[in-house]
């Protein structure tokens, strides 16, 4: 690769009057442009030594690839002239460039609080799934399972108790989840939950007499906004009194009168308006989908996708939230149709990516769509999205039309969810067992449809420019874990780069301990000088790239240490570094560990294997070279 003339084009091709800053991790470069539309995309897209771009938070990212993408930011400093920059000024450079949007800022506020507390509500919904599949009559017969098997009764019981608890005190969960997003005491959160949902409460029926006024024992159970307001009210007075009250009395004085207070002014007036307001917000959108039906539906399903590329989708929980507790309340209410809408979308999006993999003749194209498509059908469209569909535009538009058609046949046939789960071909899991049947023929209308428009308006439509691939001598070779600890998938990690496959193909490891190992007999050809990857090229020409942790190239080598050097050669088995996993945990990164093959387009075939152990040396990747 020739430095400095690949920095050249990527000057040219983003407009050197377009760049306010750049920096460089341990993969790509990373911009902050005054203008993302000036870029030429195509130019970029087709650059033979450019794996891939994407924007994120106001930074444009190209992916250069490790070790080169160091020498390019260096060539790329002395052509533009622009001072260089760490990751963390980059990122502060590109907050000052972005517009404040309320709106987006009250939508990542519900996400922060509501993502944590979902997989309680999943496993509660799949356990209500569970139960109903249990006692609905008309799945096997004229009786349900629970009357045609008695014996099992108890345990139905069982779980119909375990199903509800998580509904029934969900004040204590978003009280808790709350609390640490508007930087209140956790716990003291919870106590506000508690005391919302305590069996002491007798009902709206019954009051309190205080110095005459009279004060509602409502009992907040299945709520969710209410407790949102107490707890921010909470997280306020705690603050307050952290600040006023003296040392010696701060510790006892503090959670007492914010809990006194706080609970006061929700008895008698946080809980009544805003309960109000809760079950005005879910009579609506339950009105809506009865009164719009099949055709509202349809439009939902239409517009899915489109809503994800803004992130608007993160506030969706916070909705999902209400419908399920007024299900699990009343099973005969409309159940979470948003669920079955993503489940449509997710499909259609997958769909149309494996029709790109049919159509492209592009090898580098190919292994992003087959392993975003995968992705895709089990839930996770980002990949999909981002990395195929908008790029080609023309299957991102074919899968909408997909989903609203299926999310119209779903909702004609009144197709509805009893959790959260998986919003893709897993998505069953989630759905009432009666409409489990067209929830299946729904799907395959998704991807069918969506499919054929792909692949039909493809064939007379796709055009791209297909780079010739270089032929390499390659074996095939098993490279094995360089870590102990938990194998899973590339497409788990949060990261974009690594989830889509963009640096290549390979395995992620959540690590026990911090020694690094080398997975391949091979040439380490590359150490960063942060101490937090390495580069190695194996004796079968595997290129094999380690990154330990998201983003921790922040930590400038801090809590790292290297043993090895570029250029020396390494056994499989040779210590690499070691990282202080808990000092790293405790800076706030994510400790995963990466293990990308970068020249996965010269395989026939790169895999994880799903079967590997937890120790450094178990096997962890296959590759396969061309015959």
């Amino acid at each position: 690769m020739d430095h400095r003339k690949v920095a050249e084009r990527v000057i040219k091709d983003v407009g050197r009057d377009n760049i306010i800053a750049g920096a460089h991790c341990a993969t790509r470069l990373r911009l902050v442009l005054k203008d993302d539309s000036k870029v030429n995309q195509k130019a970029l897209d087709n650059d033979p030594d450019v794996k891939g771009t994407f924007k994120t938070n106001g930074q444009y990212q190209v992916i250069i690839g490790p070790g080169d993408v160091n020498d390019v930011y260096d060539e790329f400093i002395k052509i533009t002239g622009l001072k260089e920059l760490s990751t963390d000024d980059l990122k502060k450079v590109a907050a000052e460039g972005q517009k404040k949007n309320p709106v987006m800022d009250f939508i990542k506020l519900l996400s922060d609080i509501f993502v944590p507390i979902i997989p309680a509500l999943v496993a509660g919904g799949l356990l209500m799934a569970l139960n109903n599949f249990l006692t609905s009559p008309g799945l096997f017969g004229p009786k349900s399972v629970v009357q045609m098997a008695p014996n099992i009764a108890g345990m139905s019981e069982m779980i119909q108790v375990m199903s509800a608890a998580p509904f029934i005190f969900m004040p204590i969960l978003v009280g808790m989840s709350a609390a640490k997003r508007f930087g209140a005491n956790q716990f003291l959160g919870a106590t506000i939950g508690m005391i919302m949902t305590t069996p002491g409460l007798q009902g709206a029926n019954h009051f309190w007499n205080i110095f005459g006024l009279h004060v509602a024992q409502t009992n907040y159970q299945y709520q969710v906004i209410p407790v949102l307001v107490a707890v921010w009210v909470l997280s306020i007075l705690e603050k307050f009194f952290h600040k006023h009250l003296p040392s010696a009395v701060d510790f006892t004085f503090t959670p007492l009168l914010s809990i006194m207070i706080t609970g006061f002014l929700t008895f008698t007036i946080i809980g009544p308006v805003f309960k109000g307001v809760s079950d005005a917000i879910t009579n609506a959108i339950v009105w809506l989908y009865n009164t719009t039906g099949a055709f509202g539906m349809g439009i939902f399903g239409l517009t899915y996708s489109a809503i994800v590329t803004t992130g608007l989708h993160q506030s969706f929980p916070a909705v999902e939230t209400q419908l399920l507790a007024a299900f699990a309340k009343n099973p005969a209410s409309s159940g979470d149709f948003i669920f079955v809408t993503a489940c449509m979308a997710n499909v259609a999006q997958g769909a149309a990516t494996f029709a790109v993999y049919f159509l492209t003749k592009n090898e580098k194209m190919k292994g992003l769509a087959s392993s975003s498509g995968v992705s895709a059908l089990l839930g996770i469209t980002e990949p999909a999205l981002f990395g195929v569909n908008l790029k080609y535009k023309f299957p991102f538009f074919c899968a909408l039309i997909g989903s609203g058609v299926a999310a119209a046949f779903a909702g004609f046939t009144h197709v509805t969810a009893a959790a959260l789960g998986s919003a893709g071909f897993l998505g069953f899991l989630s759905i009432y067992p009666k409409t489990i049947p067209m929830w299946i023929v729904s799907v395959l209308i998704s991807f069918a449809v969506a499919f054929i428009l792909t692949y039909v308006y493809g064939k007379g439509h796709l055009k791209e420019e297909v780079a010739e691939q270089e032929e390499l001598s390659l074996k095939d070779e098993i490279i094995v874990s360089p870590v102990n600890g938990t194998p899973e998938s590339l497409t788990k990690v949060n990261d974009q780069v690594f989830s889509a496959k963009l640096m290549g193909d390979g395995a992620a490891v959540i690590p026990s301990d911090g020694t690094i190992y080398s997975p391949v007999n091979g040439t380490v050809t590359i150490v960063y000088e942060t101490k937090h990857a390495y580069g190695i090229k194996s004796d079968n020409g595997a290129e094999v790239l380690i990154h330990i942790g998201l983003d921790t190239v922040n930590l400038k080598g801090e809590h790292f240490e290297s043993f090895v050097k570029q250029g020396q050669r390494v056994e499989k088995g040779d210590k690499l570094g070691s990282v202080d996993l808990d000092a790293v945990k405790k800076a706030g990164y994510d400790t995963t560990v990466m293990v990308v093959i970068t020249n996965t387009p010269n395989y026939a075939n790169v895999q994880r294997i799903t079967d590997a152990g937890d120790k450094h040396g178990d096997k962890l990747i296959a590759v396969t070279a061309h015959e």
